[in-house]
């Protein structure tokens, strides 16, 4: 299963391009809207993307998700992790237990 990575940040291009993933290093909105569509249309299994591209293409995201089961999209952080780390692991922790 191929992999493809969309990424704003050229060091977490750069470090899964060395791993053999291909990808696209996108520096604004359009550009990222048109590579995701493109990859999303090929015969990836799994769609990497950066949590701010995430972010800012979410609504092409979920039209998408909704509609196909291929391929799986998943958020990546950058080299600088997640926005809001703490609390991420916090609201793991508690969905896990059921608080």
């Amino acid at each position: 299963m191929k992999s493809y990575l969309i990424s704003d940040n050229r060091d977490t291009y750069v470090g899964l391009r060395l791993a053999g993933i291909e990808g696209a290093y996108v520096q604004n909105i359009e550009s990222a809207k048109a590579v995701f569509l493109d990859a999303a249309s090929k015969d990836y299994g799994i769609i990497l993307l950066t949590e701010k591209i995430y972010h800012r293409i979410k609504e092409e995201v979920i039209l998408h998700k909704e509609k196909n089961d291929l391929p799986l999209i998943t958020v990546i952080p950058d080299r600088h992790g997640y926005d809001n780390n703490k609390e991420k692991i916090t609201n793991y922790i508690k969905e896990s237990i059921g608080l």
